[in-house]
């Protein structure tokens, strides 16, 4: 079973499930994402793309509100280990703008994350992060992470849409 602090957001933020309709508020969090971890990305289609994947439940996601307004995402899915022969939950994306790090947001979304694997039966959650980026990595390290010696490759197997693979 996964050990992870129950997280309540500061007072007048709001941490919520992300429903299709929230693809509009989504898509600018992702490419601000994009751009802070330097990844070409696409705009065309994006928010399209994630409502469909949204109501067709091939990804789950979290938005992070303050006054109504979108600062922060989590987005995961669920996969399969071989090695383990169990299922896991991969953490694709968790961003806050700016002014919004450092006040327990990020803890809040990487609970609703952890909620949701446990409600799907999960075990483990796997994530990656840029190794330049020092502050995501000491708040992983806080959350007592493993972190695991590997690098990430990206195949194309079509073309090339103009965005990274995640």
């Amino acid at each position: 079973m996964l050990s992870f602090p129950q997280a309540q957001p500061p007072k007048a933020w709001v941490v919520r499930p992300a429903s299709a309709d929230d693809a509009p508020a989504l898509a600018p969090l992702c490419a601000d994402h994009a751009a802070y971890e330097q990844i070409p990305f696409d705009a065309a289609g994006h928010a399209q793309r994630l409502a469909a994947a949204l109501a067709a439940g091939r990804l789950q996601a979290w938005l992070a509100l303050k006054a109504g307004q979108a600062v922060g995402y989590a987005s995961a899915t669920q996969d399969y280990a071989t090695l383990a022969a169990r299922p896991f939950v991969h953490l694709d994306c968790l961003y806050l703008t700016p002014e919004a790090r450092g006040q327990g947001l990020g803890l809040a979304l990487m609970d609703a994350v952890v909620q949701a694997a446990r409600s799907l039966g999960c075990t483990q959650l796997q994530w990656q992060t840029p190794v330049w980026n020092e502050a995501a990595l000491r708040f992983y390290d806080r959350l007592g992470a493993t972190r695991l010696s590997k690098q990430r490759y990206t195949l194309w197997c079509g073309e090339n849409p103009g965005g990274a693979g995640g």
